[in-house]
């Protein structure tokens, strides 16, 4: 088979984020299938990086041997509500141009990953024009999840997210979702033939996980890069709105004297407000970086005592699995999942951490406080965490399956 992917935030070689098409085009094209990706010069974490990029298409084979042609869009520099929309739609508009005049081979299906949602039109364009079947992905619930986190409050514009939405879910043959909680509600509210959807999990990647772990030296790392004898609770991904990182700070506080020292991977647009409320506070317990590779990131989840899943405390966010917990998993560390609902009980059900309520960093604090002291325990809940993830979130095993729906389609 030929797929055409089109995903916005498809990540470049040795690049920092969320790396499930990556990981998952490259078990499609091991497996002897082809994959063309569309995506976007721009990364969600970094809103300069379009800027640097031009104005301008390119095409790459990436070291996986993915087809990829990144696309232009329009980015300022800036973060604000307006910026993303428009970013959004010119992404929309430069990947049906792209798929129309430098996607030329043929392919058998067109899969779009969303958010954003806007990009389901180009799979509608694009499915039709190539007289293909149409597969999208919902990762994240929107327009609920935007106007949830107070993203998108203009009622036009919620109006017609909700239009655009029904539209997509028409038109597609096939519906992949990321948790059962998104079947249900797709089902229950949003009127989709139970028949239409596919269940298709974020999961961890045991290959990358175990080859950086057979070379790593805990002692050695965290002695290089000054984490020796301390508690190191590691968060990795997104410092956006919805992520809420300033609860983390608030419990850093609270922790201060102890052994407890946090470490921040990754970028957005909240971070700068984070730095500089850290410093403020003089906060000796905590340390930022920016976005690095899978590779590294590795690094220091291994490095670390526990690993941190944390979103704002809103209704919709009951429904995610989040990525970084798979990754926590695939190294062996317990999870301290401030996220209630279907990540709560993901790893209740494998024993794998603790739940902490959102945005109580007094609750946070607290059990910090009594993981300190208990490290069998950690061990325990780390490897309960890796076997359950082997057994149920295997990404190369859920590649395969994704490949079964596909030729059937």
């Amino acid at each position: 088979m030929h797929i055409l992917l089109i995903h916005q935030f498809f990540l470049k070689d040795h690049d920092g984020g969320g790396m499930r098409w990556n990981e998952m085009s490259r078990f499609w094209v091991e497996a002897g299938h082809h994959v063309t990706v569309i995506t976007g010069t721009g990364h969600y974490m970094d809103p300069n990086c379009a800027i640097k990029s031009g104005w301008a298409y390119r095409r790459i084979v990436n070291k996986d041997g993915v087809k990829v042609i990144e696309c232009p869009i329009f980015r300022s520099g800036k973060s604000s509500f307006i910026q993303k929309l428009l970013s959004f739609i010119s992404f929309t508009f430069t990947s049906i141009w792209a798929g129309l005049f430098l996607a030329k081979e043929k392919y058998d299906s067109v899969l779009v990953s969303s958010p954003p949602l806007f990009v389901g039109l180009a799979g509608i364009v694009l499915s039709k024009c190539k007289r293909i079947p149409f597969l999208f992905e919902v990762r994240d619930l929107w327009p609920e999840s935007a106007i949830e986190t107070g993203v998108l409050k203009n009622r036009y514009l919620i109006k017609l997210a909700f239009w655009l939405e029904r539209l997509i879910y028409l038109h597609s043959r096939c519906i992949n979702v990321l948790t059962p909680a998104f079947r249900e509600i797709l089902i229950s509210c949003k009127n989709v033939r139970p028949e239409k959807i596919i269940y298709i999990p974020n999961a961890a990647d045991f290959s990358l996980a175990e080859e950086v772990t057979y070379h790593f030296d805990q002692a050695h790392f965290r002695k290089a890069h000054d984490l020796a004898h301390r508690f190191i609770l590691v968060y990795v991904g997104a410092h956006g709105i919805a992520n809420h990182l300033i609860q983390l700070i608030e419990a850093a506080v609270l922790l201060q004297g102890t052994s407890a020292y946090f470490v921040f991977i990754g970028n957005g647009e909240e971070k700068p407000m984070l730095l500089k409320d850290a410093q403020r506070r003089k906060l000796n317990n905590v340390r930022f970086l920016d976005k690095m590779s899978k590779r590294e990131v590795l690094a220091y989840i291994l490095a670390a005592d526990m690993g941190i899943s944390v979103l704002q405390k809103r209704e919709i966010f009951k429904t995610i699995y989040s990525n970084k917990t798979f990754d926590y998993f695939s190294c062996k560390k317990p999870v301290l999942m401030m996220i209630d609902g279907c990540s709560r009980t993901l790893i209740e059900e494998a024993r794998a951490g603790i739940f902490v309520e959102p945005e109580n960093p007094e609750d946070l604090a607290t059990k910090i406080r009594s993981c300190i002291s208990d490290h069998h325990v950690l061990s325990e809940m780390g490897m309960n965490g890796y076997v359950y993830a082997q057994q149920n979130f295997d990404r190369e095993v859920l590649a395969r399956r994704y490949l079964v729906y596909l030729e059937k389609i």
